[in-house]
């Protein structure tokens, strides 16, 4: 049985505090709050903080308020399973309630939080095993090791992107907010990611996202696809968001493809889409387009099922996510 490691966990009232307790912390210091992910990682010797600085009952973390056609806020807090349920998400974001639903388990959806999926950990099979299978293999670079045992030539970790949420905030152009001991910034979603699977964020090590702005949802068609290998539980090994914005004559006006999954960070279909923008979507317009999608998607073999069945899957599903989304059967 792994068992977690001793540590010391402190219950900031406040951001401040939250952010005091942290610099006191310093290197030894992570935060918390769901810690559905963390605390396997912790047990596993991934992760060994001696603090746990908890964010999960800080009021400015929470809830889900706004009006769609103005723009909505999601505190970083909000357990998944709130998100997926809440009406005004699922009529005018329901891409979003989509993936927060499709994350692992009802139980762990209740305790995992929509800022903990849009940071979650790059995942590998060579990674995510035990301390003592880790050390069987001499490690990897992500940790304890110097190469990357998927690909022993590259200068980077290949770790994949594993969270079904963050595709989606790019999809929908979010916005994220972080603070820090220097204020408050900004940062498009898509700008939260690095292509890299140890530095996978822009985030620092000391600063708190706290909160997810969502764009007026006025018009916006939008979708998410998962593939895995149980329809539960299971980590994505394809994500596919995608929105749409269609004129009264059908003519697509915006779109946005983004890609979960197949790299160590989201990746957007920027081709795919804009074969898509002035043109009425026709069933052959969107195969044209799933196959301009299907060049991005570069799997490794470092997640369930072969990279070659999850690269031409991508090209399966962004066509039912727009054949969806046009409205066609």
């Amino acid at each position: 049985m792994m068992r977690l490691p001793a540590f010391r966990y402190v219950a900031p009232k406040s951001l401040a505090e939250a952010a005091r307790m942290m610099a006191d912390a310093g290197p030894d210091g992570m935060f918390v709050s769901g810690g559905t992910d963390l605390y396997p990682n912790m047990k596993r010797l991934q992760f060994d903080p001696r603090i746990l600085v908890g964010l999960r009952h800080l009021p400015e973390l929470q809830g889900v308020s706004g009006d769609p056609r103005l723009g909505m806020r999601i505190g970083s807090a909000t357990p998944l399973h709130q998100i997926s349920l809440h009406p005004a998400i699922r009529a005018r974001y329901p891409a979003l309630a989509m993936a927060a639903g499709s994350v692992a388990t009802p139980q762990i959806r209740r305790m995992g939080t929509i800022g903990g999926n849009l940071c979650v950990d790059t995942r590998c099979n060579y990674y995510n095993q035990s301390y003592e299978w880790r050390r069987a293999i001499g490690f990897c670079m992500k940790r304890d090791g110097d190469i990357c045992l998927v690909a022993p030539g590259s200068p980077r970790c290949v770790a994949v992107s594993s969270s079904d949420t963050a595709p989606v905030m790019m999809a929908l152009g979010a916005t994220v907010i972080l603070a820090g001991p220097d204020g408050e910034r900004s940062l498009p979603a898509a700008a939260l990611y690095h292509d890299d699977g140890i530095a996978y964020l822009a985030k620092r090590p000391e600063e708190i996202l706290t909160a997810i702005l969502l764009p007026p949802g006025n018009g916006l068609r939008s979708t998410y696809w998962k593939l895995r290998r149980r329809g539960s539980f299971d980590f994505p090994i394809l994500g596919v968001a995608a929105s749409l914005c269609l004129a009264g004559d059908g003519t697509c006006t915006d779109a946005r493809i983004v890609l979960g999954a197949v790299a160590t960070h989201p990746v957007e279909a920027r081709e795919a889409a804009e074969r898509l923008l002035g043109r009425r979507l026709t069933p052959e317009l969107i195969e044209e387009a799933a196959m301009a999608a299907y060049g991005p998607a570069k799997p490794l073999d470092n997640t369930d099922l072969t990279l070659a069945y999850r690269k031409r899957m991508t090209r399966v599903f962004v066509s039912r996510a727009l054949r969806e989304l046009a409205g066609f059967p």
